[in-house]
This record gives C-alpha cells, structure tokens and sequence, in this order.
C-alpha cells in the first residue's frame, strides 16, 4: 500500500521512469497509476502523436517495442500502454525484457498485467526493478482498509474524524474504486479546514450515524441487545444500502479482531495489531472482556453458519430480517 502511495507522490512530482510494470489482483491501483500518469503526460493536442494503446490480446511485442522507439513529436515523452498485458504471449515478455532493459528515454512504457502477479523470476520483471518502477498489488485484509481511507484522505487533503474513517470501513469494505469515489464525493462538499465526522458521513455517503454495521457490533460487543435489535431491524427494512452479506461480513471481521486482541501480549501494541483506530480500542477490550476465546470462536461459527443460510445452503426461503434475528439470539445467548 505505501508503494502505491509513493509511487503516485513521484509521478505527481514529475518524477518518471521509462518502464512502469503494474501486476496484481487489486486493479484500483493499478487504474490509478495508470490514470496518474496520463492525465500528466497525454494531452488532446499530442494524443494523435504520442500516446499508443495496446492490448495484450491483439498486440505484438515487436510492434509494441518498435513503437516504443519512435521519438515523440509534440509532447516530452511518447506514451506507450499496453492493457491487459497477462494475455500476451510469454515469448513477448522476453522480447520486452531485453527492451526494458535498455529503454528509450524519451518514451514510457506502462504494461497494465491485470488479475494476478506478474512472475517476479521473470527477466522482464527484473529488467523493470533496475530500470523503472515495479508496482505489484493486492486486496487489502479488513485490518488494513482505515488506515487505507485515512491516507487516501491524506492525500486529497482531506480530515476525517475516526468515526468517519470508521463507518466508511464498515460500510463500504474492501471495495477501493467505491471508497475512492466516496472521498471524492466529500473532497466536493467540505469548506477549507473543515473537519468531516460521522454527522457529515450520514449527511453526504448516506450512512446512518446510529443504525449502521459498525454501530451494531458495537452494541453486540457491549451487551446492549435492545439497541442491536433495533439497528438489525433498520438495517433489514433498508436492505439495498445495507447488503446482508457486508452485514455478515462485518460482524466475521469484529469477531475476529476480539480474537486477535486476547493474544497481544503487548497492550501498547493492541490498536495496531487488530487494526483499528487507538479511538475505539477501549470498546474492543470492553468486548473482549466480555466475550471468552470459545463464545468469540463459536459467535464465528453463528456467523459463518448464517452466511451459508443467504446462500441458499442448509436453509429453505430464509430472508435477511430472520437470518439477522436469528443470528443475533444465538450472539446474545452464548
């Protein structure tokens, strides 16, 4: 994730290389880059001249390599992007490698290798490591999506409470074009140093501040079911903003974060390791206190049990308002 970043920081610095190879399962980040790198380099006027489009499915590594060659005409540098480039064939990434590894200075070759990591034993990557820049990416783990929307935000220059990071977390989850999308959406609404709390989250992404996934495992974690019950009800009346499976989804992670926190040895540590903000840590040990390893191990078990049950498995025309209520008997009754 901070090669993403840094990666990004020197292309906004002007900062080029002559060969980008971008590979992995997350393809945001491989968009971004992409788009990084083209709205500094192609403008309408040169893109007739000095911007080439391949795909990997119809190109040639010849012809990619000889139009690599050419010298620009308009702009400083010829651009040259290859999409899709995991269905070239792997005799091309030779041909590419011996290219890359004495490049043209004045173009820059992006190959996009999309849905996997490109083979780090491959001369291609290891021409790229020592003459441009080498990008592989992959889904952020939950533990990890906080601190992704802060430094997201960071970027944009942009201040979100903990509560705000964290509803966007739960809300949306790993899903990073629509977090993006949703940052941009507040980056248009917030006055200049202007600080966004979960009033504006509900207000703008339309994220209920007090009936949202992030508010009912809190309340599970508590032990406060009157409100979880009231909050499982909001959320299965409003189904379509609330998919039953980030709900499940949610829950799986929390419990999983409580399992993580009885084994950090260092309470110093303990934020970090389970992944959330130091803010909230003190409701995750109240949780944690209250929950013992075999409740936390079989509220899992609930959990997962559920999930089967909105797939249709062990379950005949179960709705999402009976599995939640079902589910959350069985997490105040373990």
């Amino acid at each position: 994730m901070q090669a993403f970043f840094t990666l990004l920081s020197k292309i906004d610095k002007d900062q080029f290389s002559p060969f980008y190879l971008l590979s992995g399962t997350e393809s945001y980040y491989i968009d971004s880059v992409l788009t990084a790198l083209t709205s500094k380099l192609v403008d309408e006027a040169s893109r007739d001249f000095d911007y080439t489009l391949f795909f990997g499915k119809e190109a040639q590594a010849s012809e990619i390599i000889e139009t690599a060659k050419r010298y620009p005409m308009m702009s400083k540098f010829n651009v040259v992007v290859v999409k899709e480039a995991q269905q070239l064939p792997p005799a091309a990434f030779d041909e590419l490698a011996a290219y890359a590894a004495q490049p043209t200075q004045q173009s820059i070759v992006v190959l996009c290798h999309m849905h996997k990591a490109f083979d780090k034993r491959k001369k291609l990557y290891k021409a790229v490591e020592n003459a441009g820049e080498v990008l592989t990416v992959k889904p952020l783990y939950d533990n990890q999506i906080p601190q992704w929307i802060s430094q997201h935000a960071k970027s944009m220059q942009l201040d979100l409470t903990p509560t705000a990071v964290e509803l966007l977390s739960t809300y949306v989850g790993a899903n990073l074009s629509r977090l993006s999308s949703e940052l941009k959406k507040l980056k248009l609404v917030a006055q200049p140093g202007e600080t966004l709390d979960g009033h504006a989250i509900e207000k703008y992404v339309g994220i209920s501040k007090v009936f949202n996934s992030f508010e009912l495992q809190k309340a599970i974690g508590l032990g406060n079911f009157s409100l979880a019950f009231q909050i499982v009800q909001y959320l299965t009346r409003n189904a379509k903003a609330n998919p039953l499976v980030l709900v499940l989804s949610s829950l799986h992670s929390y419990f999983q974060k409580l399992l993580l926190l009885k084994g950090v040895s260092n309470p110093k540590n303990a934020a970090s390791a389970i992944g959330v903000s130091p803010y909230f840590l003190k409701e995750y040990e109240a949780a944690a206190k209250r929950f013992n390893m075999r409740q936390i191990t079989t509220a899992m078990s609930c959990i997962f049990e559920a999930d089967l049950k909105s797939k249709g498995i062990n379950s005949v025309n179960s709705g999402s308002e009976e599995i939640l209520e079902t589910l959350l008997l069985k997490l105040f009754t373990l």
